[in-house]
This record gives structure tokens, C-alpha cells and sequence, in this order.
């Protein structure tokens, strides 16, 4: 049996989009569940557009999803990537060898000349089809040309897709298309398909806007003499308003989730999940995809992008880390906010408490920041809470606290319900004041668990300054 052969191949004129980084997944899971091979194509013929800063967002986008790729020239990694400008000579030879076999043609129109036809079909209300003014001219290859493919006469043009089924296109809808520009470069539909001869792709899995495309290069696959690979077209990711993904629904980068404090096996998990579906199981570890994935079980209709699914999700794997690996993960994002911050026992304590209460690293050094920055007190709390009437609750903590030799949990406990039931008061009326003077509002971890990772000295600090704002 022949092993599947997928590639992804991103054009390098911007960050790796989510959506990109969906195809992408599906491609190497595919070919990781059955032993074949992923390979990564940079189609960076469009040299206006495409920049080096692109290409290496890509790459580093692919990286930390854990996409690697398998074969490649040796550039930029021990396995690739190829890039399409590298293999110009390439198009060249199969550009001739159509024409040779009287397949393909060269065309000498002009830009004008061409103008003036379209202008012609769009006063007529009708679509430009290019009239075939040069296809049975005799080659001259001295003369400034554009190839042109020449089209087989036929009723239609039909495939099977893995995800959308039987699609026709009608013969009549194609024409001699530009395969490749005087300048020497391919138009995308030419060099895809000789890349994916060359390379040996025998299934092309791909966003559903290229479902267009894939008449076309079934023919040219054809006038070539190479078998046409399976197709799969993947369909799109909508926002919410079920309009094509984009950054007014939020941000569409996969680097950006990873700076705004994503993990990406979350990333990962969650757009796996738009598309394909394995019962109603939600979280899945990459080694679970790669055993259950397959594209039967992905669907034809466009997935909705849900941010708030996505934090969920993220959610769901930050309460799997144990707190010292949350820490680790944590703690460049804890820095990059300003705050002085250690991989310390002090902040494993910070991520053991945050675990249930921050989506993303972001998120959890902007909630946790007041145990290593001044407070910033939230005026309604203060005047809720740091009044007369508090006033000799904070002094008696500060002063029990001062007497304690370990703030160890049973002896805070004692403290607070010890105060608590000589006032006749529940234990909330103790801590909440004790908590606004620690943290600066009304929401934060156990108040147990506040005043050891502030530890004695700070903890002291912070009641004596809510003490003295007291009148």
C-alpha cells in the first residue's frame, strides 16, 4: 500500500493564520496516523508581497505547535522547507515539455490588448474568457510570451472529495489560463501542481477556497501524464457573525495566542475541533489525535471560531499541569508584566492558587500582580471594607500575625476564626477587610493562602498602610 504523501503550503506574505494552522494540522496528523510523510512548501512567488519575516513566523508557528516536517533541500532546518522561487528551472522544463507535446502555447498578447477584451465582455455583461488569439500561432520563444495551457475540449471536469464528495465543474467555465508569466514565474494553479508531481503528493488537503482551483490542475495533471492525487478541501472558519474568520472577530494569529498566554497543545486541541469530531470528546493530547484522526470524521460545513471555547480549552490544560510546571510556563509572562519575579517556591505557591481561577499566563500575571507589585486599591472596596469599623479587626490580625513563629494554614485558621467568634462575626467579616488590605479588591485566593505567599514581612506591610489610611 502506498503511504500518504501531504504537504502544507502557505504563501509567505503574513503570520500563520489560524486557519492555515488548521490545514496544516490535518495534513500532519494524517500523515502521522499512517506512517506517511508531511512536507512543507513555501509558495513565495508572489516576491511583492512575500517577506523573510513572514517565512519565519510560519516556521516558528508550525514549531511551537509541535508541526514538524519530514523531507526538504536542507534549508532552514534539517528537512526544508522548499521554496517555489528556488525552483524556478523546474517550471520552466514542464512549462516546455507542455508545449512541445502541443499542450500548452505561448502567448504574445499584450496587457492592452487584453484590456480592451475584458472591457468588451464586462460591457456585454458577460465573463472574460481569453479568445485563444495566439493558441495555434507557432512557437517562438525570442518573442516576450506568457504560457498559456491549452484547454482539452471537455463536457466537464469531476473529482471526489474526501470531506465534500462528487464535485463537477463544467468544461465550459475553464479556459487557457496563464501557467507561467514572461518573467519565468508560475501562476499558483501550475507550480502547485508540478510541486505536488515532483514531490509525489498524493492527497491534497487544502481550504475549501481552492475548491476552484482543482479542475484546473486535474487536467493539468493529466496533460502531464501523472496520476491525480485524492483532494480534500477543508471548510472555512467563520467568526461569529459567520463571516470569513478576520481580525475584527479577534486575533487570527497563532503566534498571538501564544503571547497572549495560550499553551499549544490548547491551541491545537481546540482547532482540531473545528471540523472534525471523534464522539463528544472535547480534550485530546496530540498522541490522541494522531491515533483517532482521519478525514471521514471531518465535517462539510464551516467551523465557528469561539474564543471563549478556545480560554476554556486552555483552561482545561493549565488544570492538568502540576503547579510547578505551571510556574515554569508561567513565569516569562509574569516578567515580560515588569514584576520581579523568580521561579521560587513563592510563585509554584502563586500557580497553585491560580490554577482554577486564570485562562492563560496573560491573565494570570494581571490577576496575581499584587503579590510581587504595590497594590492598587479599588476605591469601592476601600470604602466598603477599610473603615473605623474594621479598623481594630486589621490591628488584632496584624498584631496576631506578628506573634506567629510559621504562618503555617492551622495556625492562620485559628487566628481568623479565633477573632472572628470573639466579635461575634462570621469569618467573612474578618477576611474581607484583611483580603482588600492584602490585595487591593474583594476577589483573590484563600486569605490563608494570601498571606504566606506575601509572606509575614509584606503581610505586615500592607496591613500597617490600610491601618493608617483609616481615620
Amino acid at each position: 500500500m502506498v503511504k500518504p504523501r501531504l504537504r502544507f503550503a502557505p504563501s509567505p506574505t503574513g503570520y500563520l493564520h489560524i486557519g492555515g494552522a488548521r490545514t496544516a494540522l490535518f495534513n500532519w496528523l494524517w500523515a502521522r496516523h499512517t506512517g506517511g510523510a508531511f512536507i512543507l512548501r513555501i509558495e513565495d512567488t508572489d516576491r511583492e508581497r512575500s517577506t523573510q519575516q513572514a517565512v519565519e513566523a510560519i516556521l516558528d508557528g508550525l514549531r511551537w505547535l509541535g508541526l514538524d516536517w519530514d523531507e526538504g533541500p536542507g534549508v532552514g532546518g534539517p528537512h526544508g522547507p522548499y521554496f517555489q522561487t528556488e525552483r524556478l528551472a523546474l517550471y520552466q522544463e514542464y512549462a516546455e515539455r507542455l508545449i512541445s507535446q502541443g499542450k500548452a502555447y505561448a502567448c504574445t498578447c499584450t496587457k492592452e490588448e487584453l484590456d480592451v477584451l475584458r472591457d468588451q465582455a464586462k460591457a456585454e455583461k458577460r465573463q472574460f474568457v481569453y479568445p485563444g488569439t495566439c493558441r495555434d500561432r507557432p512557437y517562438d520563444p525570442s518573442r516576450r510570451h506568457v504560457v498559456r495551457f491549452k484547454l482539452p475540449k471537455v463536457p466537464e471536469v469531476t473529482f471526489t472529495d474526501l470531506v465534500k464528495g462528487p464535485i463537477t465543474r463544467p468544461g465550459s467555465t475553464l479556459q487557457d489560463e496563464v501557467i507561467l508569466r514572461a518573467d519565468g514565474v508560475p501562476l499558483y494553479n501550475f507550480g502547485a501542481a508540478v510541486d505536488d508531481i515532483t514531490m509525489k503528493i498524493n492527497l491534497v488537503a487544502r481550504g475549501d477556497d481552492h475548491v476552484n482551483n482543482t479542475a484546473f490542475q486535474v487536467l493539468l495533471y493529466q496533460a502531464l501524464g501523472y496520476p491525480v492525487p485524492a483532494f480534500a478541501h477543508l471548510p472555512m472558519i467563520l467568526g461569529a457573525d459567520k463571516t470569513r474568520l478576520s481580525k475584527r472577530h479577534g486575533a487570527t494569529s497563532v503566534t498571538a495566542y501564544r503571547e497572549m498566554g495560550y499553551l499549544p497543545q490548547a491551541v491545537v486541541n481546540y482547532l482540531v475541533r473545528l471540523g472534525w469530531s471523534h464522539g463528544d470528546q472535547e480534550i485530546f493530547t496530540m498522541e490522541e489525535l494522531v491515533r483517532l484522526f482521519d478525514f471521514k470524521d471531518v465535517g462539510a460545513t464551516a467551523g465557528v471560531f469561539n474564543p471563549e471555547k478556545m480560554q476554556w480549552v486552555n483552561h482545561t490544560w493549565l488544570k492538568q499541569m502540576t503547579p510547578e510546571q505551571l510556574a515554569t510556563a508561567a513565569l516569562p509572562f509574569f516578567q515580560a508584566a515588569g514584576l520581579p519575579v523568580a521561579l521560587d517556591a513563592k510563585l509554584v505557591h502563586v500557580a497553585r492558587v491560580a490554577q482554577e481561577r486564570a485562562s492563560t499566563f496573560v491573565e494570570m500575571a494581571r490577576q496575581f500582580r499584587y503579590f510581587y507589585a504595590p497594590i492598587q486599591l479599588d476605591p469601592k472596596a476601600k470604602e466598603k471594607h477599610l473603615n473605623r469599623d474594621a479598623k481594630p479587626i486589621l490591628e488584632a490580625i496584624r498584631a496576631g500575625l506578628a506573634s506567629l513563629p510559621a504562618l503555617e494554614t492551622a495556625a492562620l485558621e485559628k487566628l481568623f476564626h479565633g477573632e472572628a467568634g470573639s466579635r461575634g462575626l462570621g469569618i467573612g467579616k474578618v477576611a474581607q477587610p484583611v483580603r482588600v488590605a492584602l490585595t487591593g479588591g474583594t476577589a483573590s485566593p484563600g486569605i490563608y493562602d494570601v498571606v504566606q505567599i506575601l509572606g509575614k514581612q509584606e503581610a505586615l506591610k500592607r496591613l500597617d498602610d490600610a491601618i493608617r489610611g483609616i481615620p
